[in-house]
């Protein structure tokens, strides 16, 4: 089959096209044919030998075709997505025509959508809506703070929030950004920025905040929120330094929730991927009440080009690369 194989750490040049043997049927797993796949941050650092761990073929999530599954947990020829699950970390990803993915982390995504927009589900979706409504467990009629608005996952964490009937106030660095996320359903924006928490309106009266920005954000966030109001970190735009000298009976707010996510754990016994509706949130964007479109598509011989894309800050959204 056709990869692109990881052959160094280093820069674009590092990824090359190669043909590879096709993964053996195995118990446990799933062998799809991959139709696309999304683009994320955590493969540019495999590449660039920043992360713990990176297969020789990268790809962390895809969506495709059951082409063999032999414990029978999936029909061949089903419409599937994967994600995580060791996927382009300890065994070979998504950047390739098949892939093997463990069954914990392969759901039905049977809906009719084009290939490049149920390519942008997966990953960023069921990151968002994990976030919401299970470690803020926001609910309809309540007010959300998304810092971090922009990124592709903030902009799904809006769509879904919105759909959902919660209002949402959104933050960003560039001011020119504003009208974007007001578009995609933001009551409001507020320029993201040191001490938010004596500058926003309402401050101590939100509900929850989703804080993809980081440690340098999250104790700001923390005096945000309401009594009983949650807080979850869930990104690191503003870089993975710790937060020094970190004392909660001085800093932390009394009675607020703080609460943390990952995707890596999908999967896991804790966190099934069957406790995410893909398949709702598929049918949601077919029937037109939720917009997934990628703001970028990339054919298998471009993935250079959306590699560039991404390291430079352009992608303005979800990237996908559809097998063409």
């Amino acid at each position: 089959m056709k990869a692109i194989v990881l052959e160094k750490f280093g820069g674009l040049d590092s990824m090359v096209y190669k043909n590879i043997a096709e993964p053996e049927d195995k118990e446990g797993y799933v062998i799809i044919e991959i139709k696309a796949f999304g683009i994320n941050h955590a493969e540019m650092h495999m590449r660039r030998g920043e992360w713990a761990e990176a297969a020789p073929v990268s790809g962390i999530e895809c969506v495709g075709i059951v082409k063999s599954c032999p414990g029978g947990e999936f029909p061949v020829g089903a419409k599937v997505a994967a994600l995580m699950g060791g996927l382009g970390r300890t065994i070979n990803g998504s950047y390739a025509e098949y892939t093997q993915a463990p069954v914990t982390n392969v759901a039905l995504i049977n809906a009719d959508l084009p290939w490049a927009q149920l390519a942008a589900i997966p990953e960023t979706y069921a990151t968002a809506w994990t976030c919401l409504f299970r470690n803020l467990e926001i609910e309809r009629g309540q007010t959300l703070l998304i810092r971090g608005a922009t990124s592709s996952f903030g902009q799904a964490a809006i769509k879904l929030a919105v759909n959902a009937g919660i209002r949402v106030i959104a933050t960003t660095r560039s001011q020119r950004r504003a009208q974007m996320l007001k578009a995609l359903g933001a009551a409001g924006v507020e320029l993201e920025g040191p001490a938010l928490s004596t500058r926003i309106a309402g401050a101590k009266g939100f509900d929850a905040v989703l804080d993809l920005v980081g440690n340098s954000t999250v104790l700001d966030s923390l005096a945000i929120v309401r009594r009983g109001g949650r807080v979850c970190l869930a990104g690191w735009l503003g870089g993975l330094d710790p937060i020094g000298d970190f004392n909660p009976l001085l800093q932390m707010a009394s009675g607020v929730y703080l609460t943390f996510f990952a995707s890596f754990v999908f999967g896991t016994p804790g966190f099934p991927l069957a406790d995410v509706p893909l398949q709702a949130i598929a049918e949601e964007a077919a029937a037109g009440r939720l917009d997934v479109k990628p703001s970028r598509v990339f054919g298998f011989e471009e993935i250079h080009e959306a590699h560039r894309v991404m390291e430079a800050n352009e992608a303005e959204g979800k990237m996908v690369v559809v097998m063409r």
